[in-house]
């Protein structure tokens, strides 16, 4: 039988050393819902999602990734078998199921996963046409937490790499939109595209969406044009870029292969820091957001 959200822990999980300080209690609310959202392919959306997931579980979150890419990358790579995916996000979509009922448990504590399916490509020819279409994901969201169980303090939903419907359900879903881009010629044109569809759904779907940061990727310290990059990105977008750069790593890209986060690969490779100070930047700025 498939293990749920709510299952006693597996005695097999991956054990992290405790965070500093005493982990803070979450009162029954509404998680912070991030989208990982870029049009482009291969500029390391699955890879931040995983990874800045299990960062944010191993300082004491509880954390809720959604899956929302018809190819599944995220479930593959923290180790959750195709055959196990008794319900996945289509079926929550669809109306098939409830999120919590996707939900699973991964090898990271506190860190739980919505699987995907193929079945996510074919979503847009069945709803297409309904005219919640946009807002699926929303309503999905909406009873998470007031369900039982484990409650999330954040939601990380990995978008596909096109600007298409489950991009839309997962920006009109958002608090934020969380940018990764890759140090590589052309970021800065695809980062436009990207701006504009968020202004698009801000008007018309979620007013109170925002730019939570962008996160430079793949940086190569040795290759001059990665450097540029990061110069001409940090002149365009400010503030809004984290200071934490992920670097290219062998250790990220090797990961996957064997289901599981670079933090579990290897916790002390370089790319396993920068998403441990990822995660970090990220809890400083959600803690101006409320302060503001």
């Amino acid at each position: 039988m498939t293990a749920t959200v709510d299952d006693v822990a597996d005695p097999t999980v991956i054990a992290f050393p405790s965070p500093d300080g005493v982990r803070a209690t979450q009162p029954a609310k509404t998680p912070r819902v991030l989208a990982v959202a870029n049009q482009k392919g291969g500029v390391g959306k699955t890879t931040t999602a995983i990874n800045l997931g299990t960062a944010l579980a191993a300082i004491g979150e509880d954390v809720l990734i959604i899956d929302l890419d018809p190819q599944g990358n995220a479930s593959t790579g923290l180790g959750i078998d195709r055959r196990s995916r008794n319900h996945s996000t289509y079926d929550v979509l669809t109306g098939e199921a409830a999120l919590r009922d996707a939900v699973v448990p991964t090898a990271v504590p506190r860190l739980h996963l919505a699987p995907s399916t193929l079945d996510l490509s074919g979503l847009e020819l069945e709803i297409g046409q309904a005219r919640d279409r946009a807002f699926r994901l929303r309503s999905a969201l909406t009873p998470l937490n007031a369900a039982g169980g484990t409650r999330f303090s954040y939601v990380l939903v990995d978008c596909p790499p096109s600007l298409n419907l489950l991009t839309v359900n997962a920006m009109a879903a958002a608090n934020a939109i969380l940018v990764p881009l890759q140090c590589e010629f052309f970021a800065l044109e695809g980062l436009s595209q990207l701006l504009k569809t968020v202004e698009s759904v801000r008007e018309q779907l979620n007013p109170g969406l925002t730019i939570h940061g962008i996160v430079l990727t793949m940086f190569d310290a040795r290759n001059n044009l990665s450097g540029q990059v990061v110069a001409d990105v940090r002149e365009f977008m400010g503030a809004k870029v984290y200071d934490t750069i992920i670097p290219r790593n062998v250790r990220v890209s090797e990961a996957p292969s064997y289901g599981k986060p670079v933090l579990v690969y290897d916790l002390k490779c370089s790319g396993s820091e920068a998403y441990l100070r990822l995660a970090t930047e990220i809890i400083q700025r959600e803690k101006k957001l409320c302060v503001g």
